[in-house]
């Protein structure tokens, strides 16, 4: 079941910005505590129980906000959660971003490409030290010009190669990038860079939302270009569809019509990444039931909250262990013996009747059985004296 909350949108100088993602997957929106808004971006259960939540604090212009880790409180299906641990800002580890880049045809126009390679750039040189990034760039096909690396130059001299052909396939792109982030443990998320004029995926949206709340991470989007040319020209930008994919994808959804205010999207995001916090704890309920379980992130002394929830998983729902291995052999024993007792019946019955003798039949007396073309028996002679 899917829960929908009110969703906050929050609106830059530099174009309309928003953090407005659904409850019912990581990144769901919270209340405002004066200029504070408070987001879960990714739930991490791969160790599950092991369940890791990342939280991230931003004032309304999508700044990040410092606050202090033991405010957090977290609540999963309204029962308070022990937490094992709170990692504060700048403390969550390596942060993995892939850089999905259209490259397509309509790129080329009105100089996006040449201020989305800008941007790039700005994302990459603010990375840490142990942040890596890869880069899939996409038109009707997806390409992965760069893996996943901490290596700086070789993703500006990536950047530097992009070019522009062909039509777009953004949500094809998207399939793909979720695939390839998989197997990396820790944060991570896809930055998705198009003018929004997907024309050619053979993927739906509701299929790369639905691949996201699997592959445990968010993906943000931003648009390039003028929405007044949507339909007019290449240069339109379809910031609907892509505002519809940030807020079900647990991302941030920004717009700019410039190089210079599609950088500071770039690097705005960057710090807000790099900023956030990370919630351990166990879970209470350890069963692999495919049910969803409803996390509740609060602020102490504060109406700031936001709520996510994840599914643990289990195609076959697991099942509280028997007391003891000898009830489970016994009832085993049971079921199998209920099952061959018909058959162990019907054995036994043929075999009665196999081995029991058949009632003798008594001959008639004096019968005699005689045969179609016998010829009757002669008469006595009769023998007379003399």
């Amino acid at each position: 079941m899917t829960l929908r909350m009110s969703r906050s949108l929050v609106l830059l100088s530099l174009g309309a910005f928003a953090f407005s993602p659904l409850a019912a997957k990581p990144g769901a929106a919270a209340q405002a505590e004066d200029d504070l808004i408070v987001h879960v971006t990714q739930i991490d259960r791969s160790q599950f129980p092991a369940v890791q939540v990342f939280v991230s604090a931003t004032d309304a212009s999508g700044e990040p906000m410092p606050i202090a880790p033991e405010r957090l409180q977290l609540f999963e299906n309204g029962e308070a959660v022990r937490l094992e641990s709170v990692s504060g800002q700048g403390e969550i580890g390596p942060l993995t971003t892939l850089l999905v880049i259209d490259v397509s045809g309509s790129m080329a126009v009105a100089g996006k490409l040449k201020a989305a390679q800008a941007a790039a750039h700005a994302y990459v040189d603010q990375m840490r030290a142990g942040d890596q990034a890869g880069i899939l760039a996409f038109n009707v096909e997806s390409d992965l010009v760069q893996p996943v690396t901490q290596n700086r130059a070789a993703l500006h001299q990536t950047i530097d190669g992009l070019e522009t052909q062909d039509d777009t396939a953004m949500y094809d792109a998207l399939l793909e990038g979720i695939e390839l982030l998989g197997s990396i443990q820790g944060r991570k998320a896809i930055i998705a860079l198009t003018d929004g004029m997907d024309n050619s995926s053979q993927a739906s949206q509701d299929a790369v939302i639905g691949q996201v709340r699997e592959g445990e991470l968010s993906i943000s989007s931003i648009g390039l270009g003028d929405r007044s040319q949507l339909g007019v020209s290449f240069a339109g930008l379809d910031d609907e569809s892509l505002r519809l994919l940030a807020e079900n994808a647990g991302g941030a959804f920004g717009l700019a019509a410039d190089q210079a205010s599609l950088t500071a999207l770039y690097q705005q995001l960057g710090r807000a990444l790099q900023s956030e916090y990370r919630m351990s704890y166990t879970t209470q309920a350890p069963l692999r039931d495919g049910l969803n379980r409803i996390l509740t992130v609060r602020l102490s002394d504060s109406d700031v909250s936001a709520e996510a929830a994840y599914n643990p998983g289990g195609v076959l729902p697991e099942v509280a262990a028997f007391p003891s291995w000898a009830l489970f052999g016994a009832s085993l024993g049971v079921l199998l013996a209920l099952m061959l007792l018909p058959g162990l019946l019907r054995a036994g019955s043929r075999l009665l009747h196999r081995t029991e003798p058949a009632p003798a039949k008594k001959a008639a007396k004096g019968s005699r059985v005689r045969l179609r073309d016998e010829p009757p028996p002669a008469a006595p002679r009769k023998v007379k004296l003399r």
